[in-house]
């Protein structure tokens, strides 16, 4: 038999086949959809012309979860309350850098994603299995608003594999495992393999989710060990340039993502264009900035180690626990660009310490092309009470540091100077 040729006697081209950080500049957009436009154009349409009354009646059916669309079936945009060109553009191209995901979802800041995951599958009277420490926006959504729903918090300290397996086995209802790891802002790590393990083991499996926004989508894959979901505040290192605020909730099973998306279309809380469009133009550069990133935190914190002025310096590849130290070199291929160091002398000497940084910029947030410092108890943790701030080893001395691309010895300098002056 002959060779196969197209109409016009070509041969036709072999599949394509690319590594994640090609995809991620090739998937979810068609230049002849946008004048041949090399990049996405950005779509700032509300509503959507619908081609027939039948397309419009489908189009409802899919998104009301009657039925199931096609799997290559392009069904009709409707309003973009639900979704839109930008956001189906950046989902797309999202899958491919999270190593083990099937699907998307994109929201307007990333406690919009953790709250709308949350709601999703926890209902009045179930429980929720939490690590500590963890973010304080997270803190606070769960004691000052999901208990208010009748949703109950069960904090379980980071890395503790007794006590997340003890949480597990003996809670009623629980619909969601929600693992924060590297922890914000100690770094302390927690078995994501192990708590998707026992997660597995109850005859009615919660939901194990994972704020991988520390090391995530670059230096730990949480979907290849076990986990249902990766939530993401972008605002940090997948936009890079703390200049928006976005959030993403990755899944193994396109099922998940799709009664995620559900919610987000009753809660309203979808990333406008504009700034999907701006998120998209950033995720080809990220592996290129947290590898930099990275490996001025490991440099910098390598020329602070034994300051006398710091009791402790917070950063994975310096655990001194061997269970932390373990659990550090199974599930990550980098230790990530923040550090914490908890100052001699509580609060005083780490305000003075801020009070020096120069380059170094007194804000929270983190993950940005710059380096930023914050005292997190009466910053991001400062919500929570003093023996919650002790249980989670937020001290009054602690400082954390979100290290940028600049030259890591101006900043080595930098911080070595505030510290000798202390």
């Amino acid at each position: 038999m002959g060779e196969a040729r197209d109409d016009k006697g070509r041969r036709p081209l072999p599949p394509l086949v690319a590594r994640p950080d090609t995809q991620v500049l090739m998937r979810g957009f068609d230049p002849r959809l946008s004048v041949g436009s090399a990049r996405p154009a950005v779509f700032r349409s509300s509503t959507y012309v619908f081609s027939s009354p039948e397309a419009a009646e489908r189009a409802f059916a899919v998104a009301l979860g009657k039925v199931e669309a096609d799997p290559d079936e392009d069904v009709e945009l409707i309003y973009s309350r639900l979704s839109h060109p930008n956001a189906e553009i950046l989902e797309d191209q999202m899958v491919p850098l999270e190593t083990g995901a099937s699907s998307a979802a994109v929201f307007n800041t990333g406690m919009a994603a953790i709250s709308s995951a949350i709601l999703t599958w926890c209902k009045p009277g179930s429980q929720l299995i939490y690590t500590v420490p963890v973010y304080g926006g997270t803190h606070m959504l769960l004691y000052e608003l999901m208990r208010d729903f009748g949703i109950q918090p069960i904090p379980v300290p980071a890395g503790d594999l007794d006590a997340m397996a003890s949480a597990i086995a003996e809670a009623g209802d629980l619909r969601m495992v929600l693992i924060e790891t590297p922890a914000n802002p100690t770094l302390r790590m927690t078995d994501i393999a192990h708590a998707a393990a026992r997660a597995r083991e109850r005859s009615d499996p919660p939901l194990v989710a994972v704020d991988n926004t520390f090391l995530g989508p670059v230096f730990q894959h949480p979907l290849t060990l076990g986990a249902d979901l990766c939530i993401y505040s972008a605002t940090k290192y997948l936009a890079g340039f703390s200049d928006m605020l976005g959030g993403v909730v990755t899944a193994r099973d396109p099922e998940l993502t799709r009664h995620l998306r559900a919610t987000r279309s009753m809660l309203g809380n979808i990333l406008q264009p504009d700034e999907c469009w701006l998120l998209d133009s950033r995720l080809a550069t990220v592996s290129l900035r947290m590898n930099k990133q990275s490996k001025n935190a490991q440099r910098i914190v390598e020329a602070l180690r034994g300051h006398k002025n710091a009791h402790r310096i917070h950063h994975p590849l310096f655990f001194e626990e061997p269970e932390q130290q373990r659990i550090y070199a199974a599930q990550c291929d980098y230790p990530g660009a923040i550090f914490s160091v908890d100052l001699k002398g509580g609060k005083p000497m780490a305000f003075e310490f801020l009070r020096r940084l120069r380059i170094t910029k007194n804000a929270v947030s983190l993950g940005g092309m710059e380096s930023l410092a914050c005292h997190p108890a009466t910053t991001t943790h400062s919500e929570m009470n003093e023996q919650q701030l002790a249980e989670a080893g937020v001290t009054p001395g602690l400082v954390r540091i979100s290290v940028g691309i600049e030259d890591w010895r101006d900043l080595a300098r930098e911080y070595a100077d505030a510290l000798n002056a202390l």
